[in-house]
């Protein structure tokens, strides 16, 4: 694969705007390299659902301004439907807990939380952040909407916060006891069978 259907695969997989240096080093080109590099990808992309945006700092791929009528009407359509009882959870996850990152919530609930949140994003509920500890991720954090729509003004003033707040401490130690006695066990049945 050439450098520009790679560079296409690795913002697609990120969907998120990248750091031109990180994409320098990350496919171990100059930057001048992968400027001429997006030039070609925009021009492939010409005329298709899907556009390359770069920035001074930042490359990006989103969707073709021409579909935004299109993506209006399915963005009303995503807002129409109930969030059902796993968009609960992770909305209570990141309320009561938050800001997390995707993998903390998924620990908490056990299992991928990926669209879930995409919905609770385009609904303004919660709030993407840059994870100061990890580059390569996000923090989910409540908006201000939510707040405003639960009625408090703030995280403590949810209902049942302590009691709820300390059922989950109870829950990360006893995940990460479990973790912690898996890896010893892994580590004891090596050391027998070597």
């Amino acid at each position: 694969m050439d450098l520009v259907e790679q560079l296409e695969g690795v913002l697609f997989y990120r969907a998120a705007p990248m750091k031109i240096p990180a994409l320098a080093t990350f496919f171990e080109v100059s930057e001048e390299q992968l400027k001429e590099t997006f030039s070609a990808l925009g021009e492939k992309l010409r005329g298709r659902g899907i556009e390359l945006v770069v920035t001074d700092t930042e490359a990006v791929l989103v969707t073709a301004r021409a579909l935004a009528p299109t993506i209006e009407k399915l963005r009303k359509d995503d807002l129409k439907r109930d969030i059902g009882k796993a968009g609960a959870e992770t909305l209570a996850i990141i309320a009561y807990r938050g800001p997390l990152s995707r993998i903390e919530i998924d620990r908490i609930r056990g299992v991928n939380s990926t669209f879930i949140l995409r919905n609770l994003l385009i609904r303004g509920l919660v709030e993407r952040r840059d994870n100061p500890k990890d580059q390569r991720s996000f923090l989910y954090a409540a908006t201000p909407a939510l707040y405003t729509h639960l009625g408090v003004t703030k995280r403590e003033e949810l209902p049942d916060f302590k009691t709820i707040m300390d059922n989950l401490d109870s829950y990360e130690a006893e995940q990460k006891e479990s973790d912690s006695d898996a890896k010893e066990n892994d580590s004891d049945f090596i050391t027998q069978t070597s």
